[in-house]
């Protein structure tokens, strides 16, 4: 699977007002492997950027005022992303800006255009409830080293992204059965079924007292966050 972490810079927080897209950051990753491909571009929004937007990305009028405009670089952005699942933190805003861009240049919207998209803002939410998920947050949380984001950056950013998405996904694959392995065309697993397992000695761990206070303290924990809406109070009772 080809996968695409995207992050942007822009001039402000609304492109229905006007606000432009001044940076893009895309990765490139193909079956859980970061290839070294990457997009990078600076982008002359064509308008004076707000201060706290500046602040933000450190990325002045002046330094961009020589940049290429989105619709001089639209055709490579397009080919770079075309058919790839595109990985975002907080999607909505990013593909708003570039759903905007495109829309001048006469392009299809983003989810046209890519083969599917993922908000790891959403993953994060429902893997971590009730706490922070900021990229920042994600990256301490997943011990990804961050010392260097002094400012926001698109491919920075992106790049953080793909480290968190590696950490946060791991060991998914470990749960995928090939139902084919290991058999001919027409073959059966029948024989697989037929396993004495008596012969078979399990030894069990008994938690410790200390590992069931933890335990017992992280359904709390998760209670408190669901808002007292937790299924295992009702089972258990």
């Amino acid at each position: 699977m080809r996968q695409i972490f995207l992050d942007t810079e822009t001039t402000g927080l609304n492109p229905e007002t006007g606000d432009r897209i001044v940076e893009i950051g895309c990765i490139e990753m193909v079956s859980r492997r970061l290839t070294g491909r990457h997009l990078h571009l600076y982008l002359n929004p064509e308008r004076p950027g707000s201060a706290e937007a500046t602040r933000i990305h450190g990325l002045t009028d002046e330094f961009l005022a020589d940049k290429p405009k989105f619709r001089e670089v639209a055709a490579e952005f397009v080919e770079f992303v075309r058919g790839a699942e595109v990985i975002i933190h907080n999607a909505a805003f990013d593909v708003g800006f570039l759903n905007a861009e495109l829309r001048r240049v006469k392009q299809p919207k983003v989810a046209d255009l890519v083969g599917g998209i993922v908000d790891s803002l959403v993953m994060a939410r429902e893997q971590y409830p009730g706490k922070a998920n900021s990229l920042n947050a994600l990256c301490r949380r997943l011990e990804v080293d961050n010392t260097n984001r002094t400012f926001h950056g698109a491919l920075l950013d992106a790049g953080l992204l793909a480290e968190v998405y590696i950490r946060m996904t791991r060991g998914q694959n470990a749960l995928v059965i090939d139902a084919d392995d290991g058999q001919e065309e027409g073959g059966s697993d029948e024989a697989d079924l037929n396993i004495d397992l008596s012969a078979f000695s399990v030894t069990v761990l008994r938690a410790s007292d200390q590992e069931v206070a933890a335990h017992a303290g992280v359904l709390a924990d998760l209670d408190k966050a669901s808002g007292g809406k937790t299924v295992w109070r009702t089972i258990s009772a």
